[in-house]
């Protein structure tokens, strides 16, 4: 029997699936994210303490496979940068 994937690499790999917002905060609480509940409206951010700026993630399910993408992305950003302070011997 294979390994079972990160819920990472289960977004990356399926996009599409049909996620809903709870699955988000699982990844972000996973990978070290913030995902900010809307204080007006119905748009969740999901933020990076070693990166710069926020997406933005309207509250619809299941949510758009263009904002899983996204999210994979920043994921993949924050680990990045996250594993280059460590190299660099930055408190992270």
């Amino acid at each position: 029997m294979a390994p079972k994937k990160s819920l990472l690499e289960q977004m990356r790999a399926n996009p599409a699936k049909g996620w809903s917002m709870k699955d988000i905060g699982t990844l972000c609480n996973q990978v070290g994210l913030t995902l900010k509940p809307p204080s007006n409206g119905s748009h969740h951010k999901v933020l990076s303490d070693l990166l710069h700026g926020a997406l933005t993630v309207p509250y619809k399910r299941p949510v758009k496979v263009v904002y899983i993408k996204q999210i994979v992305g920043f994921a993949d950003a924050h680990i990045r940068e996250r594993e280059q302070r460590r190299k660099k011997g930055k408190d992270v």
